[in-house]
């Protein structure tokens, strides 16, 4: 039998396609979630992390064919904009797994106003130094910065806040 519960449980074996260590759970892109067990069918509201994103169709996909093979009848889900998705939506869990996969994890918000999308310091994943610097603002994903550890001499990806 389809639940809501059990349909969040599946929903976190769903890998984001361009960072695999991360569930769509761990990302936060999960909004709403509703089921009819009478009938098994299952609505999923999902947000992406930025407008137009190309993984979206893929997560989509992921999401059909796991409730699906869980015993879903039907499946829809649907994109929603606004609000705007922000790394504030990431779990606890999510952060810690993206630095054990070498990706710097964001922070909070830089507490200035005028720089809400950037992080007062980037720590390396690699050996916590705080002494880094941006040597690109997009790495292979427009999610993600380039960065070079100065202390280790290591470059590294930082997942941007926003």
């Amino acid at each position: 039998m389809i639940t809501v519960d059990n349909c969040w449980t599946y929903l976190d074996e769903v890998a984001d396609p361009e960072v695999p260590v991360l569930s769509i759970i761990d990302l936060g892109i999960v909004r709403d979630l509703f089921v009819d067990s009478a009938i098994g069918s299952v609505r999923v509201v999902i947000t992406p992390t930025y407008s137009g994103c190309p993984a979206m169709d893929v997560i989509a996909m992921q999401i059909r064919m796991c409730l699906l093979s869980k015993g879903a009848k039907q499946v829809l889900v649907e994109n929603q904009i606004s609000p705007s998705w922000t790394t504030d939506w990431m779990t606890e869990r999510g952060k810690e797994k993206l630095e054990a996969y070498g990706i710097a994890p964001p922070k909070r918000k830089s507490s200035n106003p005028l720089a809400l999308f950037e992080e007062d310091t980037v720590t390396c994943p690699k050996c916590k130094s705080d002494d880094t610097v941006l040597t690109s603002q997009f790495g292979a994903t427009s999610c993600k910065a380039l960065y070079k550890c100065n202390h280790c001499k290591e470059p590294f990806e930082h997942f941007k806040c926003h």
